[in-house]
């Protein structure tokens, strides 16, 4: 038997509270079936420390709606063989080093001109992005934009989109075409974790007061370490593992999981 307290609106008709006495793995299983069935998400946190000091977030696929390396890859005219790649390797099927080598070499000779109209036509911020990252701020949480992607575009993502700081992957030129090369060590699933190891131990954090998101196989580690761990419209293999998902809802759903009310968001 699972006994429940009073509903609590976080947004009316939007999102809400439900606290409950029972296993939480028994309602964690029921709940999920029931949010994909009505499209709803459902998730369980513990009532306590809900609110995090910390946000680190992928960038591909959940701050921003691309993939950028497919996008250069179009440009190129080879985006059906890279995001293949891509897909695969966000699904944990090949490492994610190995991979992005892969896909860089295949980028050689592109004019450097390409990155700045990929930012300007294909990069979107995802709905709530902003309003997350004001929010937290101002609340005094601190922003990471953590990528495997290229600095090129984490640092023009983490200015648009509030995040205060950033690391990426930086991408090799001669000063007019890509070289067909990434800058060594990458940064893949290993080195995000690593960051938000950095970050806990500089801000004087402790890993539960980290909000973690992402959607592919290399964002695991840091979802798993974090506090608060979410999957964001992510590969099954990512769901699955996660502590907590978003599967239908944007992105204010980090907001509503830290128990923030729809009246106390900063405007973006």
């Amino acid at each position: 038997m699972v006994a429940t307290g009073t509903i609590s609106w976080l947004a009316q008709n939007k999102a809400f509270d439900l606290p409950f006495d029972g296993d939480p793995d028994a309602v964690r299983a029921a709940l999920r079936t029931a949010g994909d069935e009505y499209l709803v998400d459902a998730n369980i946190v513990p009532a306590q420390n809900r609110r995090k000091k910390l946000l680190i977030a992928d960038m591909d696929s959940t701050i921003i709606g691309c993939e950028c390396i497919d996008e250069l890859a179009d440009m190129a005219g080879l985006k059906a063989k890279v995001a293949a790649i891509t897909e695969r390797t966000m699904r944990g099927e090949i490492a994610f080093p190995d991979a992005l080598r892969e896909r860089v070499a295949l980028l050689k000779g592109l004019p450097i001109g390409e990155l700045s109209r990929v930012y300007a036509e294909r990069v979107r911020v995802n709905p709530g992005a902003r309003m997350v990252t004001a929010t937290m701020r101002a609340h005094g949480a601190r922003t990471l934009l953590i990528s495997g992607g290229f600095t090129y575009f984490t640092s023009r993502v983490a200015t648009d989109a509030g995040f205060e700081e950033n690391e990426g992957n930086r991408l090799l030129d001669d000063g007019a075409v890509l070289t067909g090369k990434v800058a060594e060590p990458i940064l893949g699933r290993e080195a995000k974790l690593k960051a938000l190891e950095d970050a806990v131990a500089r801000y004087g954090l402790e890993s539960d007061d980290v909000l973690a998101v992402g959607d592919g196989a290399n964002d695991l580690d840091m979802i798993k370490r974090a506090g608060l761990g979410v999957a964001y419209h992510a590969k099954p293999v990512v769901a699955a593992a996660a502590g907590c998902s978003i599967s239908h809802g944007d992105l204010t759903g980090l907001l509503y999981l830290q128990r923030y009310r729809q009246g106390e968001f900063a405007a973006a």
